[in-house]
């Protein structure tokens, strides 16, 4: 008798034991950021909402009932270490999904060991080619740079421009910005009359400016770039007195930019999202309740802006949590089919409705349009 009860006692133990393992076992979601380096701007802010986000993810549930756990590596804008650590996640931190890439270049680094290795990948890239063409793995958070050259067109076509110059970086973001922007210009009736390029690490594009300035019929400019070339840019063009309405892409639409290049910016036009302006996005808008938590989650917590950067650090994030709940586990196969089937999700970027032929899954109307004004970033519709 005693030996029975031992022995139903033992299987008792073993059985809650392990019962009670499967309840603590961590989701496991693998980042690589550029918190630091070039990339820094973008990949700081996201690596700061990510380590303070998850605290609220898991107070919250989590996810199945389970705590995420992020295992965050710095790639420091360098693409061969985003591969590595990529590798690493995969082999051997045996992650659930992979997230991150805080610019396009390390982006599609990874984008052939995701698609080897079959694991969900939610990319921070800006790039169009992250996911067009679509790849069976691959899905993105950002607005890509296509959207961003059609977004900014079309406020052009309201104002009767078009003819315009365009300034772009040569490598990257920028380059990647230049091949959309001139493919997309003629759909909207823009042509571009001069087409000039800079390297990130140039200190002066006095040069190209002036050329720009002498361009026959030149009604607009359009800088596509991110980091310092865009601030060194803004500054010349103030300094040369060239006075043209003025865009940029969504790769500086961040106070932070605006406090770098101070009143030279005023009167600038760049898209966004309803995030940078949540005050002023209408109560009925449906992002109204999501832009606001987030905002004040993240400059509550960080005394920070809560850049684009921010936003879709979150709207990734979200992407990958609701694939998970929506596949009930962390079956790679089920969670990639259930990414793929997400519709009506509201975020900070806007609304993504993915499909198996949009991998992205966000329309151009939800891009904002913005004016700087009084050093601040005002909506415009």
């Amino acid at each position: 008798m005693f030996r029975r009860i031992w022995r139903c006692a033992a299987i008792a133990v073993v059985t809650l034991a392990s019962s009670a393992a499967f309840a603590v076992e961590d989701v496991k979601i693998g980042v690589f950021l550029s918190a630091t380096g070039g990339l820094s701007i973008n990949g700081d802010p996201e690596k700061k909402f990510l380590e303070s986000y998850i605290d609220v993810v898991n107070k919250e549930g989590g996810v199945l009932g389970r705590p995420v756990k992020l295992i965050i590596y710095d790639d420091q804008s360098d693409t061969a270490k985003a591969i590595g650590f990529a590798k690493r996640l995969i082999e051997v931190d045996k992650v659930d999904l992979l997230m991150g890439g805080s610019g396009t270049p390390t982006s599609m680094g990874v984008i052939p060991i995701v698609e080897r290795a079959e694991i969900p990948y939610v990319s921070f890239g800006g790039g169009v080619a992250i996911v067009d063409p679509v790849k069976k793995w691959v899905f993105k958070a950002p607005h890509t740079d296509r959207m961003v050259a059609e977004r900014i067109f079309m406020d052009m076509k309201k104002r009767g421009i078009t003819k315009v110059a365009l300034l772009s970086e040569d490598v990257g973001f920028g380059k990647s910005g230049r091949e959309q922007t001139l493919m997309v210009a003629p759909k909207y009736g823009i042509e571009i009359v001069a087409d000039e390029t800079y390297s990130p690490k140039d200190s002066d594009v006095t040069t190209q400016l002036t050329k720009i300035r002498g361009a026959a019929g030149v009604q607009a400019l359009f800088v596509f770039g991110t980091g310092a070339g865009p601030a060194v840019a803004t500054k010349n063009i103030r300094q040369l007195g060239i006075n043209l309405p003025i865009y940029q892409s969504h790769g500086v639409s961040s106070k932070d930019f605006l406090k770098l290049v101070g009143p030279a910016a005023e009167g600038f036009r760049l898209p966004g999202i309803a995030l940078q302006v949540a005050e002023q996005v209408p109560a009925s808008d449906p992002q109204k309740p999501v832009v606001s938590k987030i905002k004040k989650f993240y400059e509550e917590a960080h005394k920070a802006e809560a850049s684009v950067f921010v936003g879709l650090a979150y709207d990734g994030l979200m992407v990958a949590l609701e694939g998970i709940k929506r596949a009930g586990s962390t079956d790679k196969v089920a969670v990639r089919d259930a990414i793929e089937g997400i519709r009506g999700l509201v975020a900070t970027a806007g609304t993504f409705n993915m499909s198996p032929t949009d991998h992205l899954g966000l329309s151009i109307d939800s891009l904002k349009m913005f004016e700087v004004k009084n050093g601040d970033f005002v909506l415009l519709d």
